[in-house]
């Protein structure tokens, strides 16, 4: 099976492209700098796009088993500190979703040959703040900025459904990896016995083990009975200070120093909404629909992370 995947260089990307090519699938990345791209395993490469149309690779849509959309400038920055939504970023953040989504509907438009299934990429960040709520595929999208970036991304590949192709919406969590993300960050201080929860502590976090977001996509894509919108997170969120807890007693670190709310927001501006700000996410539709989570508990799957 091919499997088409935009923002493929990314940590999920990459992730998948392994799982796939593992299997004996072929795997396409589409990328703006696909020389860049190094370190692909045998039955993966990097074809260029513009991230705006679908002009030069578009005919690999024809037949493909799969097109994954990941593609999107990443919400926290690049570097190790997140970076503060100016009114550039949030521009840019935005324009990069909408632009990539917008190629890959018209070069599903243009395919005689549908591919099998549209993945697109969204975040739990559609919910917004939601204190200790729990929170389904049910509950309605939040009112702040990052709600209505996910919104406008999700909708920006809704008019393939109408071209017959099975779309499949996943709203992820923190997906928990030490080779990069949100965890490596949140690591960062307990090294130095200075760690401890963010805020009050009390907020939820929304987490997924990285193999269950690996395997939970596949099995999405895979499922034919799959279709509309499925949360990537595990059944088990866990409060800030639970997590922080947690993460120091795997480390073999304490936890009791506290980031104060109003410091983080002082530092990095309305992105420190991220981890500040909470959301109690169940994944309802992907438990009904049976996936076997492989991590559901949150100690069991750090200690499984950092052992490697």
């Amino acid at each position: 099976m091919r499997i088409i995947i935009t923002g493929g260089s990314g940590l999920i990307g990459r992730e998948l492209t392994n799982s796939y090519v593992n299997d004996g699938h072929e795997v396409i990345i589409l990328s703006r700098s696909p020389e860049r791209v190094t370190g692909l395993p045998s039955g993966a490469q990097a074809v260029q796009w513009d991230a705006k149309t679908p002009q030069g690779w578009g005919g690999l849509v024809e037949g493909a088993g799969a097109v994954i959309n990941l593609a999107g400038e990443n919400i926290g920055g690049e570097g190790f500190l997140p970076d503060r939504w100016t009114e550039q970023r949030k521009h840019k953040i935005i324009e990069s979703r909408l632009n990539a989504g917008n190629a890959v509907t018209q070069a599903i438009q243009a395919a005689q040959d549908k591919p099998g299934v549209l993945l697109q990429a969204s975040a739990v960040g559609y919910y917004g703040a939601c204190d200790d709520r729990v929170i389904t595929e049910q509950n309605p999208p939040g009112d702040d900025w990052q709600a209505g970036v996910c919104q406008q991304w999700e909708d920006s590949t809704a008019q393939v459904e109408q071209l017959g192709v099975r779309r499949v919406i996943t709203r992820g969590a923190i997906a928990l990896t030490t080779d990069g993300g949100a965890l490596t960050r949140l690591m960062f201080p307990f090294k130095f016995f200075v760690g401890g929860p963010l805020g009050s502590g009390k907020q939820y976090i929304s987490w997924i083990h990285m193999a269950d977001q690996i395997a939970a996509t596949r099995f999405l894509i895979e499922h034919q009975d799959a279709r509309g919108v499925y949360n990537l997170s595990s059944p088990n969120p866990v409060k800030n200070k639970e997590f922080a807890q947690t993460l120091g007693r795997v480390m073999g670190r304490p936890s009791f120093i506290p980031v104060p709310e109003f410091a983080f927001r002082t530092m990095f501006g309305e992105v420190a909404t991220v981890v500040v700000d909470g959301q109690r996410v169940i994944p309802k539709h992907l438990q009904e629909l049976g996936y076997p989570f492989k991590f559901p508990e949150l100690e069991p799957a750090i200690r499984n992370i950092l052992e490697k």
